[in-house]
This record gives structure tokens, C-alpha cells and sequence, in this order.
């Protein structure tokens, strides 16, 4: 078995074998991250979450070269709402809730254009795409077994919003087991302070949830390797 890859992390180095490990790419939806998405109608600047799109297309570039696994999600409900609970269902203005009419289709149903990825992130062919109701990536949907089949153990985790599904998912993922770097320039929020505190409380207590680092440091890791 060869040496573990080694990233600069906090709360200290983050190892990982690249056969056994996957980029989660959370979120990055024309609904949350464009201009007359879902995440602009509940009153958020959508240019704090496009931050990520130059660093995270780096990633992306870098994790497909390096033949690692990418795993895409994207938040959304069927088209008749079953599976959208009330209190979720009532966020926002009465006239752009989800489900309603909105510039890129009804907000944050499957299939409609707001739904999707935006260009910049799209998946490339082979690339698992796996859609969820909710805020965490494993709940209602098979991503563990999927996971578990392909014997990955270590999760690279990017995507949006940081203290909203980044959270729920790391969260989720670490009482499943896995192993997680949070990229600290790959993952975003609409609120600076949630941004920050969110990435403190993933690395505190001497890596409670997981390990954060910036992405030129995964990079590099993986550029060790060739």
C-alpha cells in the first residue's frame, strides 16, 4: 500500500490514498448561485457565492486529472412538491416559494434550468450526479451505499452554502465514518461571519467534524503524486 497523500490542513495534516477518496462538489445550482435563483429571492448576494467557481474549476481540473472520483449534488424536489415539508415549503416571499414561477423555471424543481449546475461546474461524462431533497447529501438519497460500493472513505467536500448543506453533509458524513477536508476557498456563504465561524467549527477540538484547508494546498498534494 503506498504512503497516504499528505495536505496542509487544520487542525494538522490531512492523509488520504486517492483510490479510496471523492470530491463532493454540493450545490453549485444556477438556483443558489445566480442572479434570479432562489437563493437571490430570499434577499441573499449571490456574488458572495460565486467566489468559489475559480478555485472550485481548479479543483475540479485537478481532482479528473488525478483520476479521482467526483460526486456532484444538486437540492430539489419533484414536481408536485411530495416530497417538500411544510416548513420548507413556507421560507421566503409567498410569491417565490419553491415550486412557484421564477426567471430560471419553478424554483428548485427537478429538471427546470434553475435546478441544474451552472456551466462553469459542470459534471463531465461518468460523473455522478446525485439529487437530494434535503439539506444533507445522505438523507433520502443513496449516496452512502454508493460511497460504501466504491470503497471511499476519505470525502473532499466543496460547494455551497457553507453553514447550510456543507454542514449538514459533513455532519452526516462524519457519523458515517468518513474522513473530511472541507476546502476553505471552495465553499461559500451568503454571511462572511457564517463563512468563518462555520469552517472554525468543522476544525475545532482538534478536528471535531473534519479538516479545512485551502484549495492550492490539496492541489499541491496531488501534484506530489505524478
Amino acid at each position: 500500500m503506498s504512503d497516504p497523500l499528505l495536505v496542509e490542513a487544520e487542525p494538522y495534516a490531512y492523509g488520504f490514498d486517492p483510490r479510496h477518496t471523492a470530491l463532493l462538489v454540493i450545490d453549485m445550482q444556477r438556483d443558489f448561485v445566480e442572479p434570479g435563483g432562489f437563493g437571490e429571492t430570499l434577499g441573499n448576494d449571490v456574488t458572495m457565492l460565486r467566489r468559489v467557481i475559480p478555485p472550485l474549476r481548479d479543483t475540479l481540473a485537478a481532482t479528473r486529472a488525478a483520476g479521482i472520483t467526483v460526486i456532484h449534488t444538486r437540492e430539489g424536489h419533484k414536481p408536485d412538491l411530495s416530497d417538500c415539508p411544510p416548513a420548507k415549503l413556507n421560507r421566503g416571499a409567498p410569491s417565490l416559494r419553491i415550486g412557484d414561477p421564477g426567471p430560471k423555471g419553478r424554483i428548485l424543481i427537478r429538471g427546470e434550468y434553475g435546478h441544474d449546475i451552472i456551466d462553469e461546474l459542470a459534471p463531465v461524462d461518468g460523473e455522478l450526479v446525485v439529487d437530494k431533497p434535503g439539506k444533507g447529501s445522505f438523507y433520502a438519497t443513496g449516496l452512502d451505499e454508493t460511497l460504501k460500493q466504491a470503497g471511499i472513505r476519505s470525502l473532499v467536500v466543496t460547494g455551497v452554502t457553507t453553514e447550510v448543506c456543507v454542514h449538514t453533509t459533513v455532519r452526516e458524513a462524519n457519523d458515517r465514518g468518513y474522513e473530511c477536508l472541507v476546502l476553505s476557498d471552495c465553499v461559500g456563504s451568503y454571511f462572511e461571519e457564517f463563512q468563518r465561524y462555520g469552517l472554525q467549527m468543522i476544525a475545532a477540538q482538534g478536528g471535531i467534524f473534519g479538516w479545512v484547508a485551502p484549495a492550492a494546498h490539496y492541489i499541491k498534494a496531488l501534484e506530489t503524486r505524478s
